[in-house]
């Protein structure tokens, strides 16, 4: 079953942020957009490189009131020291999840059970707590954090303007289109 259009399911967990820890939970995602990025663990070798991708980025998600998360099954114990000691994932202003219980990459449906980490998802929440877009591919293969964002401006953009569509390639400020029974077959 997809999870697009559906409700993040209740949570509770820690993470690390700015030198403290803190509580996350599904209450949290609520009143701004949100995206989570699961990864397998810390300590990789990719997944610094995501990190560093998305702490770079991240005075352009703060510009869309967009908290990023990073989701690892490792503890927020762990997600200090990796912060710590990674020149890459250092530069990360924002919340580095624990989920030791592996409750969110089982309710995200990104879990590998035989060996207890998590495929490399990506999902847009909106401020409600529902799921807008989801992406889950294979470890080895990092994300390129730029398209995620065109997907949430999509997203965010759909929300303000229900009765049109972004098309293939959509980048903001591009034409839209508005779906109607004239348009059928004319495209």
């Amino acid at each position: 079953m997809s999870l697009i259009n559906t409700s993040v399911q209740p949570f509770k967990t820690q993470a690390y942020l700015n030198g403290k820890f803190i509580d996350v939970s599904d209450e949290t995602l609520k009143g701004k957009w949100s995206v989570l990025i699961f990864m397998p663990a810390a300590f990789t070798f990719n997944c610094p490189t995501e990190v560093e991708d998305a702490a770079d980025n991240y005075p352009e998600f703060q510009k869309l009131n967009t908290e990023v998360y990073i989701v690892t099954t490792d503890t927020h114990f762990s997600h200090k020291v990796w912060h710590d000691t990674s020149p890459a994932v250092g530069k990360a202003k924002f919340p580095l999840v624990g989920d030791p219980t592996h409750t969110l990459t089982n309710a995200f449906g990104v879990h590998i059970p035989e060996e207890g980490l998590a495929l490399r998802g990506t999902f847009v929440i909106n401020p409600d707590g529902i799921i807008k877009t989801a992406e889950v591919h294979s470890n080895e293969i990092a994300r390129d954090v730029k398209e995620t964002l065109r997907k949430l401006k999509a997203a965010q953009y759909t929300a303000a303007h229900p009765n049109e569509v972004c098309p293939a390639k959509w980048n903001d400020g591009d034409k839209t289109l508005a779906p109607s029974f004239d348009l059928v077959g004319k495209i």
